[in-house]
């Protein structure tokens, strides 16, 4: 039944092997020994899958290597269809800015005067960055902090760091990093100093 709703047996068992092995890529003659395919059904596909958007390609070793692409815009929704042992934990139908304490946890991490997120957390957000912290956090606060929000979304998260010195000194020359991502849609978490306000 599932098969007839996304096109093919073949396009299935990829969707099954790379949306349960986020960050692990593959060659195709790997590929078809693991979901046992014809070759040709898996080329096939994987360039249907790469067209779409949903997986990307590198080349290591004289070989062409796939993996899921975790920034593809519906990855959440269809790893929670195929993904075999999801967290549970995944909120796909709330606004995600209602599925966390934001101000709690930046309380939590410490020594942060200006977030900002934007990226996957954003809808039509064209940011990279999905979230940027300014201030004097402690790393291992941060990196516990970023650990807990990349399970609860389910995939890799960018994010970017800086003193507050640092991140005043490149808004006020106009940094590309900090003016794409002011300039792409993004939500304002925290501004203690209300640096933004200040450069409107």
């Amino acid at each position: 039944m599932i098969d007839a709703l996304f096109g093919s047996k073949t396009r299935i068992k990829l969707l099954h092997l790379f949306l349960n092995n986020p960050g692990k890529s593959f060659y195709v003659r790997e590929i078809t020994r693991l979901i046992d395919e014809q070759i040709n059904s898996v080329r096939r596909e994987l360039a249907n899958m790469m067209n779409i958007g949903i997986i990307k390609s590198d080349t290591a070793d004289n070989k062409l290597y796939y993996e899921v692409d975790q920034r593809y815009e519906h990855y959440v929704p269809l790893r929670a269809i195929f993904g075999e042992a999801n967290d549970g934990d995944m909120t796909v139908t709330q606004p995600k800015q209602s599925t966390l304490d934001w101000q709690g946890k930046l309380d939590e991490v410490g020594g942060i005067k200006l977030a900002i997120m934007a990226g996957v957390f954003v809808a039509s957000s064209a940011s990279k960055v999905d979230l940027l912290l300014v201030g004097n956090p402690a790393p291992t606060k941060v990196k516990t902090f970023i650990k807990a929000l990349e399970k609860k979304e389910g995939r890799e998260l960018n994010y970017s760091v800086l003193t507050y010195d640092e991140f005043y000194y490149r808004l006020s020359i106009r940094d590309k990093f900090i003016t794409e991502l002011t300039s792409s849609k993004h939500v304002v978490l925290r501004d203690t100093e209300q640096i933004l306000d200040k450069q409107k």
